[in-house]
């Protein structure tokens, strides 16, 4: 008898504890439907003085640094 209060028991916590999962995810997609991330093609246009990065990767107006220059 106690075995079977036992699974029920166990049973009963995993039910619960997937409802709970349950009730998170839809809290989540409801936050990820409601936040607009940004434009869909933002390298198309960009805001003045938003310029990309030169040829060699580093940002403009500083130099590289180290010991080969």
């Amino acid at each position: 008898m106690e075995i079977l209060i036992t699974l029920a028991a166990g049973a009963a916590l995993i039910v619960l504890g997937l409802f709970l999962i349950h009730r998170l995810n839809a809290q989540h997609d409801a936050r990820i439907a409601a936040h607009r991330f940004g434009d869909p093609f933002p390298a198309v246009a960009r805001p003045p003085g938003h310029s990309t990065r030169g040829s060699s990767g580093q940002a403009p107006g500083r130099r590289r640094t180290g010991i080969r220059s």
